[in-house]
This record gives C-alpha cells, structure tokens and sequence, in this order.
C-alpha cells in the first residue's frame, strides 16, 4: 500500500496551495498530482508508473464552460470532458475538425470522462514506459531506452533523439495543433498563455518532460482562434489497427480554406503519433498557398514534411503511410468536412 491523501480544493488558489511546495505536473514518485478525470494517471497509478502521495481534485473548479470569444473563437474551459466538447454546437459548426479528432479516440465511456486539459497531459503508450521493470529514460531518467533496438513499430518516425522515441498519443491534440489553439494557464506567480505549438516538446535528453507547462502550474482553458473558413474543408484521418478504441499508427488533421477559384488561400496540415508531440510544418502549409489542390501538389508536401523521416526497422512502415495518410486527408478536405459522427457537416450559417 502506498499512502496518499486527497484534497478537493474550492477555486485556483486552493489548488495551487494544495500542492503544497510538491510539483503538481511532475510525474516523479512523492509528489502532488493534480486529478480530474483520471482516465490516465490512474492507470499510471495502478501500474506503479505514477506514485503521487497527494490526489488534488480540481473537478471542482470553475473551468467546464464552452464560451465565445470577442474575436470570434471559444473558450473550452480545461475540465469541459471531450464528449461534451465535440458535441457542444459551436464546436461542431465551426471546429469540426476537433469534433472528427476527439470523436476518433478512445471509447465513449472514457471521452465521458476525460477532460480537454487532461488530454493534453496524458502520457505516451510506449510498452516500455508502462513496465517499471525495464529502463525507460522517460520515467526514470538516464536509465536507457529500452524501446531502441526492442519493440518500436507503434514509435516515432520525426522528432526522436537517442534518448527516447516515444509518441504522443492524442488525437485531440492532434486538431488543436492545427487550429492553431492557445493554452491558457494559472500559477501562483500569475497566469500566461502558451501557443499550443510550444506546449508540448521533442525528447531531447530530458524526455522526462513531455510538456513545457511548470511544475507549478494549471491548465485553465483551451482558446481556439477564429477557423471558420477551415468549416467546410477539414479531415481528420486515423490510420489504427482496428477500427475502435485503439491508438494511432498514423494521424493526419487536414484543413483547408479554398478561394473563390478554388486555389488554396490557407492550409492547415498537422500530424500525430510520429512524434513526441503532434506534428506541424508552417513551411510546408505556406507552400500550398496559392496553388490549385490536386494530387501532385498534396504528394509534394508529403514528400517535404517528412525529408527528415527516420524509423527504427520495425516502424519503417510509417513513413510510406504517414506519406499515403497525408495525400489523402488533404484531398479528402478539398472535397469538403468528415465530422466523423455519421452525419454531414452543417454549418453555422446552415443552421
């Protein structure tokens, strides 16, 4: 048995005391965790990854809310749970490639319970992060990394180091990387805001660390900038081993915002499980401006994004996949939106 205590604090400030000096975003064995739907760090806890010594339950914080901005974006407050979060109406009218990507994960159950700030700290599915009986330099650092050479089809093929390979395993964020979203944060110093791009990082030689987030610091909301004209031209595509309640070999969320002439005004690509983080190229997005979108030009944007493609043997398969994967999702966004739910895109305007 391993003692722990549990506080259920009443607003920000009551959670940050309550971390009590411990690091609340640090997964080392003593410390704090901070815990809403625990679809993660209960698993961790029950495999012995995670050891916290106090549970801070921010479930009941004031940041479930899905709001308009000034500006034309929304809010989604860090503990709105996914499935209310791809099925609020703002969401599916005007994001609905975050609705295809969160849909696209998990089982219903967990995106019932999972929350938007949660998806963005949940950890790789690396076999051997989950087995404290092997090195992993990610859960014990500068133990090894017992993924290269051994079993790495499902690891990444952009981004890795010689000290860790492991993949980021949300489709959530996945979308948000390509909408360009902005985490909103809280600490005892003050708040700040995180371009989504630099919340997550590469390995390195502390792939210890998956997020840029400080130790003493929580999520309070997600704002998604004004996307309307991505609406009506955005995929997400889930390349997996079965057709449910599985991981992504290969992810791509695709968006395009088509002229009046049916050039590309703007282009949004990004890619997950490839990399420690999701995946994006603003190089590679300014390329297809302008042009016409056909085949050839998807393909050389594929072949550009992943030049620097590198796998391990076993998971030399996702280059040529993430390639096919990335040739098809845009071509899928120029014909129109998949929500993934079934049903045809509506729009705002529509309804």
């Amino acid at each position: 048995m391993n003692p722990i205590t549990y506080v259920a604090p009443a607003d920000a400030s009551e959670a940050l005391d309550a971390l009590g000096g411990h690091e609340g975003n640090s997964m080392a064995v003593g410390l704090a965790k901070f815990i809403a739907g625990g679809t993660n760090l209960i698993d961790l806890m029950k495999e012995n990854v995670m050891r916290p010594v106090r549970l801070v339950d921010i479930n009941g914080l004031p940041y479930n809310q899905i709001e308009e901005t000034e500006t034309g974006g929304l809010m989604l407050g860090a503990l709105a749970r996914n499935a209310d979060t791809a099925y609020h109406p703002l969401v599916r009218s005007r994001y609905p490639l975050l609705t295809a990507a969160i849909l696209a994960g998990a089982s219903p159950q967990l995106r019932n319970m999972a929350t938007n700030g949660g998806n963005l700290l949940q950890r790789t599915r690396c076999y051997y992060f989950y087995d404290s009986q092997v090195p992993c330099n990610k859960r014990d650092p500068g133990t090894g990394c017992s993924a290269i050479g051994g079993l790495s089809r499902q690891h990444a093929i952009l981004g890795a180091s010689e000290h860790c390979i492991a993949t980021h395993p949300s489709d959530m964020c996945v979308a948000l990387a390509a909408l360009g979203a902005i985490v909103h944060v809280q600490s005892p110093s003050g708040k700040r805001q995180i371009p989504f791009g630099d919340f997550h990082r590469l390995p390195g030689d502390r792939p210890d660390k998956d997020t840029n987030l400080a130790y003493d610091e929580l999520i309070t909301h997600l704002e998604l900038p004004e996307a309307q004209a991505f609406a009506g031209h955005s995929v997400y595509l889930k390349l997996r081993e079965r057709a449910s309640y599985a991981f992504a070999l290969v992810s791509v969320a695709a968006a395009l915002d088509l002229a009046e002439d049916g050039t590309i005004r703007e282009a949004r690509l990004a890619l997950g499980s490839v990399a420690h983080k999701p995946w994006r190229d603003l190089q590679i997005e300014a390329g297809l401006v302008g042009v016409r979108p056909d085949a050839a030009v998807f393909t050389q944007a594929a072949e550009a994004l992943l030049s620097n493609a590198k796998g391990q043997g076993a998971n030399d398969y996702k280059i040529p996949m993430a390639h096919r994967a990335i040739v098809r999702a845009l071509t899928m966004a120029a014909e129109g939106t998949v929500t993934n739910t079934g049903e045809p895109y509506i729009s705002e305007v529509t309804v």
